[in-house]
């Protein structure tokens, strides 16, 4: 087929933080929260690549080039008894968009989710995106419209764990 893009994706490696911390600030700019994208390479290297990694990325390519990302982590279920797949941040470049590399790197944590035995495979979208939301439906996802997300941070988050007492 004349013209066809060769889809690949592969597990990031330290060698990778630079990139993946520059895919988060695309994010972060599309998301309309920049701002909030304050995580070094240094930061990342320790999470990502560290003595305990907090989060996995596989990093897709099209046609050689980097052009997306997804960052996942483990979750469990009390009620399930397993664990899950939650899927932090998926993000491909616009100049890639349309090629099916979102939909090759959402099968492949599926396919990860799968064999390491998850019940789950789970993610959140900001409810003014719909290109994303309308994405996730054509791939089968259900809304889970009754529930809400929580957060606590900074100050809050601090002012909580002052107040604890054991």
């Amino acid at each position: 087929m004349a013209g066809a893009r060769v889809l690949s994706i592969r597990p990031a490696t330290a060698d990778d933080v630079p990139l993946i911390r520059q895919l988060i600030a695309e994010l972060a700019e599309y998301e309309k929260l920049a701002h909030a994208a304050v995580a070094t390479d240094d930061d990342l290297r320790a999470q990502l690549f560290g003595e305990r990694p907090a989060a996995e990325v596989l990093i897709g390519e099209v046609d050689g080039e980097p052009a997306g990302f997804a960052l996942f982590f483990h979750t469990f279920s009390t009620f399930l008894g397993k664990r899950g797949l939650y899927l932090e941040d998926l993000y491909v470049r616009p100049a890639y968009r349309g090629a099916g590399l979102g939909r090759h790197l959402m099968a492949a944590l599926a396919r990860i989710a799968a064999q390491r035995g998850c019940g789950r495979f789970e993610w959140s979208v900001l409810d003014w995106n719909q290109p994303a939301i309308d994405f996730y439906r054509r791939l089968g996802a259900n809304g889970m419209d009754e529930w809400t997300v929580q957060r606590l941070e900074g100050a809050a988050l601090h002012a909580l764990a002052a107040r604890a007492e054991l």
